[in-house]
């Protein structure tokens, strides 16, 4: 642990070798989402798990192991070693089941791009939350940069047998009948059936010239994350800052004008934005305060800088804002996460 600017605390713990229309009907907020959860375990852990917030935003979870998990950057199969070295998935590799009782594990954005298996990924996630819930734990995800530039439609960093993924999720879809939850909760069981019988090599046939693929490829991705889009909308469940217990969790960093802001307000309004849902305002330009810049939410490599780089900043930051007195006693300790990094916090 690094004692950081603001009396704040950054935990990093590495671990090697991770690194057009559509007819689907977006995501309903059901019984995934919700204020508060329990079972007969919890009152062992010291109560209930109540979270506030639409999207979740601050969660009190007495008494809980608390385990954080970085960039995971479409890698299924590091995703899985991870959350196995966690403790909170079995080791099977044909089954998904959570092992972690009443942890809380939360995964601090970048799930997309750079992988292959993105959508099995947060199925993954997804599907062990329900599982969670019924022990008493849960899992919470925190939107990094890469989920806001995919529902912006920026493709960059995709890898090609992503936009294969997409291509098949589609066709899956078309089985289940407008029945969103059922299918994207099962979808980590089944992609990698999925993929063996398209024979799909880790670069597909993306040749340069296979535009007819190419094109299908990000007409299928688009279609998925576009704001309003069924991927966009299951985004839009999670915040981009979340607070635990004396913990914050934000992929790039917590500055002392995001505080100003309102966290809560910055959840929201990015929630809004990936779904397109808020009428009152033009959804259409991006959460600036969360989504760009160099000191906003997702963007901001503050803490990741070196000292004497990282303390002028801080010192500029401090001068410049009001609410340098309260930040610089803050209770709350930081978890950001620019790699792949598990690290159980208490």
């Amino acid at each position: 642990m690094a004692v950081l600017p603001f009396r704040l605390r950054l935990r990093t713990a590495a671990i090697s070798g991770l690194s057009p229309s559509t007819s689907v009907v977006c995501p309903s907020r059901q019984h995934r989402d919700g204020g508060s959860f329990s079972c007969r375990a919890a009152a062992a852990a010291g109560g209930p798990i109540i979270v506030s917030g639409d999207p979740p935003t601050f969660v009190s979870a007495p008494g809980r192991r608390i385990v954080a998990v970085g960039d995971l950057h479409g890698d299924l199969h590091q995703t899985r070693a991870a959350l196995v070295m966690a403790g909170v998935l079995s080791a099977e590799s044909d089954c998904h089941v959570w092992t972690g009782g009443q942890t809380v594990l939360v995964q601090v954005g970048d799930i997309l791009d750079r992988g292959e298996d993105e959508i099995a990924i947060l199925s993954l996630l997804s599907s062990l939350n329900v599982q969670a819930k019924s022990q008493g734990g849960a899992v919470f995800q925190v939107n990094g940069n890469h989920e806001t530039m995919n529902v912006e439609g920026d493709f960059r960093y995709v890898d090609p047998g992503s936009f294969d993924e997409c291509i098949r999720f589609l066709e899956y879809l078309e089985e289940f009948d407008g029945e969103w939850d059922d299918a994207f909760l099962n979808w980590v069981n089944v992609s990698q059936r999925w993929k063996e019988e398209y024979r799909v090599s880790p670069n597909g046939d993306w040749l340069p010239l296979n535009f007819v693929k190419k094109n299908k490829g990000f007409a299928a991705r688009a279609s998925l994350f576009k704001q309003g889009g069924p991927l966009a909308c299951e985004l839009a469940r999670h915040p981009v800052v979340l607070n635990v217990n004396d913990w914050m969790f934000c992929h790039g960093g917590l500055l002392p004008h995001h505080v100003e802001y309102g966290i809560e307000r910055i959840n929201k309004e990015v929630s809004n934005w990936m779904q397109c849902s808020n009428e009152d305002s033009d959804d259409t330009n991006l959460p600036f305060m969360a989504t760009r810049g160099y000191d906003s939410v997702v963007w901001t490599r503050l803490y990741s800088q070196d000292s004497v780089e990282r303390t002028r900043r801080s010192w500029d930051v401090r001068r410049s804002n009001p609410l340098n007195i309260w930040f610089h006693f803050s209770p709350w300790k930081m978890f950001v996460s620019y790699r792949t990094v598990v690290t159980c916090l208490t």
